[in-house]
């Protein structure tokens, strides 16, 4: 079971949409971390300076937080192995499905972007599914 934390999903929300709105206003960009982090590895994209401050502060806010006395509860019943196979699927899914669910999700549901809309409708499906068949069906997790 997953801790209910309101608080911190509300800051944590609201800290995404402002760095993607901030992003968007200074330098006309998504924030989509998969194509952010592109442009920092080689060949560097030209504008890699902006890119891998974006980045270091989605790394850094997380530290900030524990800093400050809260605690990042997170436990998982997957062994490290499923954790790195799942993590290696969802990269395949990144490069099939032209970016990332921040970018598709976050950023292309607040411009109304039918095509990005489609594909966050179409990423949330495939985990409910592949949830449901995981935990009800084959009983991993349990």
């Amino acid at each position: 079971m997953t801790d209910f934390t309101p608080l911190q999903s509300l800051i944590g929300g609201g800290l995404i949409g402002l760095s993607a709105v901030l992003l968007m206003a200074f330098h006309g960009r998504i924030a989509g971390m998969t194509g952010l982090l592109a442009g920092v590895l080689p060949p560097l994209a030209a504008d890699w300076p902006w890119r891998a401050a974006f980045l270091a502060g989605a790394a850094i806010a997380p530290m900030l937080w524990l800093a400050s006395g809260w605690e990042i509860s997170f436990s998982s019943p997957a062994t490290p192995w499923t954790l790195a196979t799942g993590g290696f699927v969802v990269g395949v899914g990144v490069v099939l499905g032209g970016g990332c669910p921040s970018g598709h999700g976050v950023c292309g549901i607040a411009r109304f972007s039918k095509r990005l809309i489609a594909a966050t409708l179409t990423f949330m499906a495939t985990a409910f599914v592949s949830i449901f068949v995981l935990r009800h069906l084959i009983g991993a997790g349990s």
